[in-house]
């Protein structure tokens, strides 16, 4: 999860939202992304997408078997669904979204629904940090456009 925060604070610097996100297979990072819809203006451009392609193009193949996925925050449905496409085996949560989460919060798209694949999931991991880079960014985000 340290990985993905690192991710997250380059989102931060980018004035994204600070999400962070890498994928893990055989104990090696295979991927790292981090939130690019401010930069790219394209909604689709979150943390989990972009390391999903990124590990699909090295693992040349859709199926991200035996693969365990870090994110900072809690998953978006359009997330979650490609989580599930993508066969991830694990998902490991820093903080939960309690607006748009889709994998315990708000829905639970990996596990309360028959789909094909299900997906563990362990939640809280470096808590603390991934609620405070949320916090800061959206408290420095209110100063700024405070200012203008």
């Amino acid at each position: 999860m340290k990985e993905a925060l690192k991710q997250a604070k380059e989102a931060y610097k980018k004035l994204e939202v600070p999400v962070g996100c890498v994928i893990v297979k055989d104990g090696k990072i295979i991927a790292r992304a981090h939130n690019q819809k401010e930069t790219k203006t394209d909604t689709t451009k979150h943390a989990e997408i972009l390391a999903i392609q990124k590990a699909s193009k090295k693992l040349q193949s859709w199926r991200l078997l035996d693969c365990e996925m870090y994110v900072t925050l809690e998953p978006c449905a359009m997330c979650a669904g490609a989580i599930i496409q993508a066969r991830i085996k694990k998902l490991y949560i820093g903080t939960m979204d309690e607006k748009t989460g889709a994998c315990g919060s708000v829905l639970n798209l990996l596990q309360d629904y028959p789909f094909n694949h299900v997906v563990e999931v362990e939640t809280g991991i470096e808590k603390d940090s991934c609620e405070t880079i949320l916090k800061d960014f959206f408290k420095d985000l209110r100063k700024l456009k405070a200012k203008n």
